[in-house]
C-alpha cells in the first residue's frame, strides 16, 4: 500500500523525524535531538507542534445539514451554538464504534468534520448513504492540514502570530497568518490548554514555518505521535482502535456523556440504551502499576484468584509519573482501588485500578 504524506513531509525530513504509517500516512513518530520523553516535558511544560493532518476532513452542506447531522451521530448538535465544537460518535446498527469525531458547527446548513484518518472513508459513506435530497457531503482530507500547538505556553505562541486566544474551550475563530486563512479551534488531544490549526494544505508549510518561528523563545519543540499517544494516554483520552472499535461501545468505553440520549434518533440509539441499562459489558477502566512494569495492548487482567477479568487497550511507560499506566476493558464490577493482576513479559505484575486521568496538566483545559 502506497502511503500517503502531510504537505509538510519536507520539514519533517528536514527534522530528522523518524516516519511511522499510521491510518494510512506516513507520519512523524519523533524528532532528532528530542525524542518521545523530551517532546511529552515539552506539551506538558512549555508548548509542541504536532502535525496531525493525517486526520480526516468533511464537510456536510445544505438545507438541514446540522439536523441531518444530528439524527446520524451520538452527540446533541443542539447543545451547541454556530462556532462552537463538539466530541461525537458515529455508530453502527449494533453500537459499534464506526469513529469518534469533532464536529464543528459553522451553521445549521454547515458541519465541518474531523474524524480519524483511517476512518474518514467510513464516516463519509454511512453519512452520504443516509443524505436526504439536498444535503451534500464533501470529502476535504487532502484539502486542508491540521496543526496542534498545545501546551501551557500555547496562548504565547498564538498571540505572537496574531491569532486569537480568547474563545471558549471547544470553540473556533476564522483568522489569518499573512494573509492566509486559518481556522482556530480551541481543540486538542493532551489535556493542556491548546489550539488546533485547519489550513488550506497549500498553506500548511508557510504556517508550520511562522509557528515554529514564533514559539521559539517559548520553548516550543516539533513533537510527534509517539509524544501524542503519551499524552492522551496519561489523560485516558480513547483511540480508535484501541479503546473504540466496531466491538467496543461508547458505553463500554465509558463514553456516554458525548451521547445524546434524550435524542430520539442516532445510529445504534437501541443498542446503546440497553448496555446502559442493564450495565453487564466490560467497561474501561485505568491501572496504575506498583512495580516496574510497562503494560501494552492485548495483555490479559487477571483478578486475586487468576481468572482473566480484562484485557488492556493501551499502555504505556509515564513520562510524567515515572511508572506504567494502563487503560484496560474489564468486567463490571471491579472496584476502584482494587489490585489486579498483568502477565508481562512472563512476571506476574500488580496494578491498581483507578479512573483516569492518570496525571494533572499545568493547564488542563475544561
Amino acid at each position: 500500500m502506497d502511503l500517503l504524506h502531510s504537505p509538510l513531509h519536507d520539514r519533517h525530513l528536514a527534522l530528522g523525524a523518524k516516519l511511522a504509517e499510521f491510518g494510512g500516512w506516513e507520519m512523524p513518530l519523533e524528532y532528532a535531538g528530542g525524542g518521545v520523553l523530551a517532546e511529552h516535558k515539552a506539551v506538558r511544560e512549555a508548548v509542541g507542534l504536532f502535525d496531525v493532518s493525517h486526520l480526516g476532513k468533511a464537510l456536510v452542506r445544505g438545507t438541514g445539514a446540522a439536523a441531518f447531522v444530528n439524527r446520524c451521530f451520538t452527540n446533541d448538535l443542539a447543545r451547541i451554538a454556530p462556532g462552537q465544537a463538539q466530541y461525537t460518535l458515529c455508530c453502527d446498527e449494533d453500537g459499534g464504534t464506526v469513529d469518534d469525531l469533532i464536529q464543528y458547527l459553522r451553521s445549521d446548513f454547515e458541519v465541518f468534520l474531523i474524524p480519524n484518518a483511517a476512518n474518514t472513508a467510513a464516516v463519509v459513506e454511512r453519512l452520504r448513504a443516509a443524505a436526504p435530497e439536498g444535503v451534500e457531503v464533501v470529502d476535504l482530507h487532502r484539502d486542508y492540514a491540521v496543526l496542534a500547538v498545545q501546551g501551557p505556553q500555547s496562548d504565547e505562541v498564538l498571540t505572537e502570530l496574531g491569532l486569537p486566544v480568547d474563545h471558549d474551550y471547544m470553540s473556533f475563530a476564522d483568522a489569518e497568518i499573512g494573509g492566509r486563512a486559518v481556522t482556530v479551534c480551541r481543540t486538542g488531544y493532551t489535556g493542556e490548554r491548546g489550539y488546533e490549526l485547519v489550513v488550506p494544505a497549500d498553506d500548511a508549510v508557510a504556517v508550520w514555518d511562522a509557528v515554529v518561528e514564533a514559539g521559539e523563545p517559548f520553548g516550543l519543540r516539533a513533537a510527534g505521535l509517539g509524544a501524542r499517544d503519551t499524552l492522551r494516554t496519561e489523560m485516558g483520552y480513547p483511540l480508535h482502535g484501541h479503546e473504540l472499535s466496531a466491538e467496543i461501545s461508547p458505553v463500554m468505553a465509558r463514553a456516554g456523556w458525548a451521547v445524546g440520549w434524550s435524542k430520539p434518533q442516532f445510529w445504534g440509539k437501541e443498542v446503546l440504551e440497553r448496555q446502559r441499562a442493564e450495565k453487564t459489558v466490560r467497561t474501561l477502566r485505568g491501572l496504575v502499576a506498583e512495580g516496574r512494569g510497562i503494560p501494552r495492548p492485548g495483555m490479559v487482567v487477571a483478578d486475586e484468584t487468576g481468572a482473566a477479568i480484562g484485557e488492556i487497550t493501551s499502555g504505556t511507560f509515564s513520562p510524567t509519573r515515572r511508572q506504567g499506566i494502563a487503560l484496560a476493558l474489564l468486567e463490571p464490577g471491579v472496584a476502584d482501588g482494587a489490585t489486579v493482576t498483568v502477565d508481562v513479559r512472563g512476571r506476574s505484575e500488580a496494578f491498581a485500578v483507578t479512573k483516569p486521568p492518570f496525571v494533572e496538566p499545568s493547564t488542563r483545559e475544561a
